[in-house]
């Protein structure tokens, strides 16, 4: 007996189950009897977990189903009938159905059936959002970058839903890159595109892509830290500014390159230093430990990397010991010797100055005996013949002495 009330439990199930799938959805409440059941809406994230609830007020002992967007049953009753093991039972009673989806994936997503297997049956749906933020990927690096080199680095969030948005970051500074956006299926892929020309201060820039996603509550980024080669450059920095006999002397090449130019080679007058115990090589310090006038000369350091060959040169003048000038500690390093550009110009203002004061006396002068001439020969220009001339002439000056003697 109890073997065909166990056939007849299982025909059942399967007859409700056959009903179950020829179903069509309907949104009102047929006669008094029963209810529809309830279900709500689930947003999850790609990855998460979802709860698809459904449950009824009230309910004769009638049995409740979930079934998937392709109208498989997922669980009847306390009953699994698709195979996935991502999909568990929660609760299971007359009033209340509660199944959990782990590990969602964007294909999961879509519009859930709830099923209340009274006469007629009734439907409800709900419905599952998925939503995919998409990792940031950043293609286009060059390691190492070439001074000079253009540069089109790329960002990529491949699979968004919606579509990501994407922002572009030098150090902490946001910089803007040409987005582009296309739909592939459910989902979107996002790219952001920036170029530049590399120079060397590009070395050790770090660029990050930062990928914004309504799902996310802080954005995901993705950081490329910049590695710039370039050819050196070398300057050379001293530690005195009045070097003296006697005096300790240190000269240091400061080069700037990447790689890093090296090794340092020092000379002195286009040859190898000429005294090597007191001219003592240590990296890229020359030092001299006591000076003398035989130091006096051009010295020039010289170092190179795959891109290239930089050079130097520091000319040493060794003034006397008892020079009045005043010397800096032997142990600070003065970026700077005397600023001959300064007293260059200087000298050259004073020139001007001097030249300009000379043409306005001249000029001065020159415009004063003109005076003299004409006055002198006042008089003589309308007379009829010379004797009267003289005469006009004598007349002036007796007028001349007479405003000389008024005026005194």
């Amino acid at each position: 007996m109890s073997e065909k009330n166990g056939i007849s439990r299982r025909v059942s199930l399967m007859s409700c189950c056959h009903v179950a799938r020829g179903v069509q959805t309907t949104t009102h409440v047929g006669g008094s009897q029963g209810q529809f059941p309830i279900t709500q809406n689930v947003t999850v994230v790609e990855g998460g977990t979802a709860n698809m609830t459904c449950r009824v007020d009230y309910n004769d002992n009638t049995s409740l189903q979930w079934s998937n967007p392709a109208q498989q049953t997922l669980f009847f009753g306390d009953k699994k009938a698709l195979r996935d093991h991502r999909i568990e039972l929660v609760r299971a009673s007359s009033q209340e159905l509660i199944i959990r989806i782990s590990d969602v994936i964007l294909s999961d997503e879509g519009q859930y059936t709830c099923s209340l297997f009274t006469m007629p049956v009734k439907t409800t749906k709900a419905f599952l959002t998925v939503l995919v933020p998409g990792r940031p990927d950043i293609t286009g690096f060059t390691k190492p970058a070439m001074e000079g080199d253009v540069l089109t680095l790329t960002c990529t969030a491949p699979g968004s839903k919606p579509a990501a948005n994407i922002r572009w970051f030098r150090n902490d500074k946001e910089v803007q890159g040409t987005k582009e956006v296309n739909a592939t299926g459910k989902s979107f892929a996002v790219t952001s595109s920036l170029q530049f020309q590399v120079d060397r201060r590009e070395d050790g820039v770090a660029y990050t892509c930062s990928v914004e996603h309504v799902s996310l509550p802080n954005p995901y980024m993705t950081t490329e830290v910049l590695e710039v080669h370039y050819a050196p450059h070398l300057e050379i920095t001293h530690s005195l500014i009045i070097p003296q006999e006697g005096q300790y002397f240190k000269l240091e090449c400061v080069s700037i390159g990447n790689p890093i130019p090296e090794p340092v080679l020092w000379s002195k007058d286009g040859g190898e230093l000429p005294d090597i115990e007191r001219m003592i090589v240590e990296g890229r310090e020359l030092t001299i430990t006591t000076l003398n006038k035989t130091d006096n000369g051009t010295y020039r350091c010289e170092a190179s990397n795959h891109l290239g060959t930089s050079s130097a040169e520091y000319i040493l003048f060794v003034y006397a010991k008892d020079f009045p000038w005043p010397t800096t500690d032997p142990n600070a390093f003065a970026q700077h010797g005397p600023d001959h550009a300064l007293i260059g110009g200087v000298v050259a203002v004073v020139v001007f100055i001097t030249l300009c004061l000379i043409i306005v006396l001249g000029r001065y002068l020159a415009r004063h005996k003109g005076t003299y001439l004409t006055h002198e020969a006042k008089g003589a220009e309308d007379a009829p013949d010379a004797d009267t001339a003289i005469i006009n002439a004598e007349g002036n000056h007796v007028h001349a002495e007479e405003k000389k003697e008024y005026f005194i």
